[in-house]
């Protein structure tokens, strides 16, 4: 029977990924989905739970402790007309299949003179907020995004990441996917006393059982505002919109879904109206991609600004266990920069 495009049910982020999964590999038998744990036991997270049941070993299988092959398989996978979901099981291991991906994946289109592609899916759960130290918690996200021929996405909701992989997958290009692991089963704001809640209508967990995309490239304003605008993506979006409460601050937050191509229209339209900008990631500050929306926002809305642009990230350090809670940039940092923004 096939599931209808229009009847949506609550799902959290785990059970909306599964559903994308489950859509395309019903839709086309040439998306394949692999990665150490991700076909028998169903990923660590459950995100691939009860596929390799559904279609087989051939299309849901599990793969070596071995990064490095796990992407040169993906990518003649990718290469010879397949459409393979390659899961990396935590983002910080995503380094040791670094050169397959940066000196080949995405090189493919460009190098061939458009006779290859590459349309490979690279999902990885990412971030902290769960206690992972400094070995499961990193957002390396900015490294990918110095990358041409690479998109970059990171959702901050069900209905989102549902949407994004479905459209990651059905492109022709590869796609770095990044999953933040402390929305997997609830909304964050930030304060790391609160329990998570079940998604929500409001927040998104409502989603379509069937077919659907969410374009890649394009921002959304979560929260309308005239004051400021707040940049964030993944985790952040959520407490930014806390924060932007918590400070009573007319904040207009923007969350960008997708890191490359980023909206820079819509970026650029908000900080122009607002005059104020603050950016949040959970990633280390140096280099990262705040830095890069920061540099972008001072050349299209230099003279619209009325203070200078602000960043609240991670620290320039290993995410500590012990401090994670230091580490994070929750809503009491959030909170103080809205207001020194403000008073500037």
């Amino acid at each position: 029977m096939t599931r209808s495009d229009t009847e949506t049910k609550p799902m959290s982020m785990i059970a909306a990924l599964n559903s994308a999964i489950d859509t395309l590999l019903e839709k086309d038998e040439r998306v394949v989905h692999f990665g150490e744990d991700a076909g028998y036991f169903g990923g660590v997270f459950g995100v691939t739970a009860k596929l390799q049941e559904k279609y087989g070993l051939h299309r849901v299988f599990d793969a070596p402790i071995n990064e490095g092959a796990i992407m040169g398989m993906a990518i003649g996978m990718a290469t010879n007309g397949l459409k393979p979901i390659a899961e990396i099981q935590f983002a910080d291991y995503i380094f040791p299949g670094f050169d397959q991906i940066i000196s080949e994946m995405s090189r493919i289109r460009y190098r061939s003179a458009n006779q290859y592609t590459a349309p490979v899916v690279v999902r990885s759960p990412c971030g902290g907020g769960i206690y992972g130290g400094q070995t499961h918690s990193m957002s390396p996200e900015a490294f990918f995004t110095h990358i041409p021929g690479i998109k970059v996405c990171m959702p901050s909701n069900p209905y989102d990441a549902k949407g994004m992989l479905i459209a990651a997958s059905e492109g022709e290009d590869p796609v770095i996917f990044f999953e933040p692991k402390r929305l997997y089963n609830g909304p964050f704001d930030g304060d790391p006393n609160k329990p998570l809640t079940p998604w929500t209508k409001h927040e998104r967990g409502q989603v379509p059982t069937g077919h659907y995309r969410v374009e890649l490239g394009k921002a959304e304003i979560r929260r309308e505002g005239a004051d400021v605008t707040v940049l964030g993506y993944g985790t952040m979006v959520h407490v930014g919109l806390a924060a932007a409460e918590a400070a009573g601050v007319d904040a207009e937050v923007i969350d960008l879904k997708t890191l490359t191509p980023y909206d820079i229209e819509t970026i650029a339209a908000s900080v122009n109206k607002t005059g104020r900008c603050v950016i949040l990631h959970e990633a280390p500050r140096t280099s990262g991609f705040g830095a890069e929306l920061s540099a972008q926002i001072q050349e299209e809305c230099f003279y619209a600004l009325e203070a200078p642009i602000k960043r609240v990230t991670g620290w320039d350090t290993p995410y500590p266990h012990a401090h994670e809670w230091a580490y994070f940039p929750g809503q009491k940092r959030v909170v103080r920069a809205l207001k020194e923004v403000m008073e500037e």
